[in-house]
C-alpha cells in the first residue's frame, strides 16, 4: 500500500520544490537496493556509495525522498531522553549504552553538516524537560541523578527562570540538559538527497509491493517494474512491520503537530523575546514544543494507533483543535486563528525503546525503530548498517550492537490493545501537560 501523507507539513512547504524527480519505469537489477529514503536510507546509499564507487546503488522510496518521518518530526537531535528506566546500576548501565548511542549520531550529523556546510538552522541550545505540575519535581531530581552519574550538564529551574527562558508561565518546573540540538528536519534531510553519490540512482513514488528472497539474490516487484538486487537495506523504520521485517518486534505509532505563523513583532515582544528553546515533556504524553528561529511555535501532543498510511484531513483537523487548546494554555494572549499548518508522521516504537539493526540473511540487513529520535540515531545506523552489510566493522558498530535487543511483542489484536490501554492511561496522567 502507497503511503499517503497529508501536504500541511511547514518544514517541507517551506522549501523550494525539487524538479529531479524519477519514479521507477523499468525492471533493472543493482548490486545494492535500499528500501526507504529518509535519514536512515540517504545516510546508508551515501556511505554504500563512497565505500563502493563502482557498484549500482539503488534508493527507493514509496514517498518524495525525506518527506515521511524525516521531515515531520520536531527537530530535536538529543542526547538524553527521560522516559526510560533507570533506578537500578543495571538499569544505569544500560542507560549509558543509550546516551552513548545518541552522542554518536550527533557526532555523525554533525559530521556531515560540517562536510556538506549545511544550513539547517542547527542551534546548540540545549533543551528543556518541563511540567507546569510541581509534584513532578521528584521525577526531574530522579532524572539529574541519572545525569549527574553519567557527567551530563544540566540544571533545575523553576517557574521565574522559565518565564524569562520561555516567555510562558505555563511551566513550574524544568530540568535543563545542556547538549541537545534543535534544527530543521527538512533543510537537514534535503541537503542530505542532494548528497547522494552519482552512483546512487534515486527513484521516488515507487511503491514496494512485495519481495522475496531467492537464492543469491533478491526479488522486489514494485508499482510499474522489479527490481533484482544482490544486497538489500530495509530502511523503512514505521513501515518496517507492514513489509514483514521484525514484526513481532516494532509497532508504528501516529504523531500529528502543528505550527503557527510567525509571531508579529508585538506578540513576539509581549512574551519576552525569547531565544529559540525546546521543552519535552516530563511525561510521555504530555506536549512537545518549539519555539523556532523564525518565531513560530510548533507543538506535538497526540499520539495514537491509527493507520500508518494515511489520515484523512477531517482527523488531521480534529487533531489541530487539540494542538491549538495547548498553544493557548501557555500562550493565551495570542489569536486563535493563530496555527498555519498540522501534520501527520510515523514513528517506530519497540517494547523495551531499543533499536532494530541487523543482519537478517548473508544479503538482507535492517535498521530501523528510533523511539522518537530518528535524525541522529537514524543517520548513525543508516552509515553503520551500510558498513555492516560491506562486511566492515568499526567500534561504532560495536557499541551499537552491545544495547539491549528488542524484546518480543505479543501478536495482534492484544498487541494494539496492549498499546492503546497504555496511550489511554499516559494520556490521562499527562492531561495537565497536553
Amino acid at each position: 500500500m502507497q503511503v499517503i501523507n497529508d501536504n500541511g507539513c511547514a518544514w517541507i512547504n517551506d522549501l523550494n520544490s525539487r524538479s529531479n524527480i524519477k519514479v521507477l519505469k523499468k525492471n533493472t537489477d543493482c548490486d545494492w537496493l535500499i528500501i526507504g529514503a529518509g535519514y536512515t536510507g540517504l545516510s546508508a546509499a551515501r556511505k554504500l556509495g563512497k565505500l563502493h564507487p563502482h557498484k549500482k546503488i539503488i534508493l527507493v522510496d514509496s514517498q518524495l525522498a525525506g518527506e515521511g518521518a524525516s521531515s515531520r518530526n520536531s527537530g530535536y537531535l538529543v542526547e538524553t531522553t527521560l522516559n526510560d528506566g533507570f533506578t537500578s546500576n543495571k538499569e544505569l548501565e544500560n542507560y549509558k549504552k543509550k546516551s552513548d548511542i545518541y552522542n554518536l549520531g550527533i557526532d555523525t550529523v554533525k559530521n556531515f553538516v560540517k562536510e556538506h556546510q549545511v544550513d539547517c538552522d542547527w542551534n546548540e541550545c540545549g533543551k528543556y524537560f518541563a511540567s507546569s505540575n510541581i509534584n513532578d519535581e521528584s521525577i526531574l531530581k530522579k532524572f539529574s541523578y541519572t545525569l549527574t552519574s553519567l557527567g551530563f550538564e544540566h540544571k533545575l529551574l523553576y517557574k521565574d527562570e522559565l518565564v524569562k527562558k520561555l516567555g510562558t508561565n505555563f511551566y513550574n518546573v524544568a530540568l535543563y540538559t545542556k547538549g541537545g540540538i534543535l534544527l530543521n528536519p527538512g533543510k537537514l534531510v534535503r541537503s542530505m538527497i542532494n548528497a547522494l553519490p552519482n552512483n546512487v540512482e534515486l527513484y521516488e513514488n515507487t511503491t514496494l509491493l512485495k519481495w522475496s528472497s531467492i537464492q543469491d539474490y533478491i526479488s522486489c516487484t514494485f508499482d510499474n517494474a522489479k527490481i533484482r538486487s544482490k544486497k538489500i537495506i530495509f530502511a523503512t523504520n514505521g513501515f518496517l512491520k507492514s513489509l514483514g521485517i521484525r514484526v513481532n518486534y516494532n509497532f508504528p505509532i501516529t504523531l500529528t503537530a502543528s505550527m503557527t505563523r510567525s509571531l508579529t513583532e508585538e506578540e513576539f515582544y509581549n512574551i519576552g523575546r525569547p531565544k529559540e528553546w525546546g521543552v519535552l515533556p516530563v511525561k510521555p504524553m504530555g506536549a512537545t514544543i518549539r519555539m523556532t528561529k523564525d518565531r513560530k511555535i510548533l507543538i506535538r501532543n497526540t499520539a495514537e494507533v491509527h493507520d500508518p498510511f494515511k489520515m484523512s484531513k477531517q482527523t488531521l483537523e480534529e487533531r489541530s483543535k487539540i494542538q491549538k487548546i495547548g498553544i493557548k494554555k501557555r500562550f493565551p494572549n495570542l489569536p486563535d486563528n493563530i496555527i498555519q499548518s498540522t501534520w501527520s508522521g510515523v514513528v517506530s516504537r519497540t517494547r523495551n525503546s531499543s533499536q532494530i539493526f541487523d543482519k537478517i540473511k548473508d544479503n538482507i540487513f535492517v535498521a530501523g525503530c528510533y523511539n522518537g529520535s530518528g535524525i541522529g540515531v537514524g543517520t548513525l545506523f543508516g552509515e553503520q548498517i551500510a558498513i555492516k552489510a560491506s562486511n566492515q566493522n568499526t567500534e561504532e558498530i560495536q557499541i551499537i550492537e552491545s544495547r539491549n535487543k528488542p524484546t518480543w511483542l505479543p501478536p495482534q489484536p492484544f498487541l494494539n490493545m496492549g498499546i492503546k490501554s497504555r496511550l489511554i492511561f499516559e494520556r490521562f496522567r499527562a492531561k495537565s501537560e497536553i
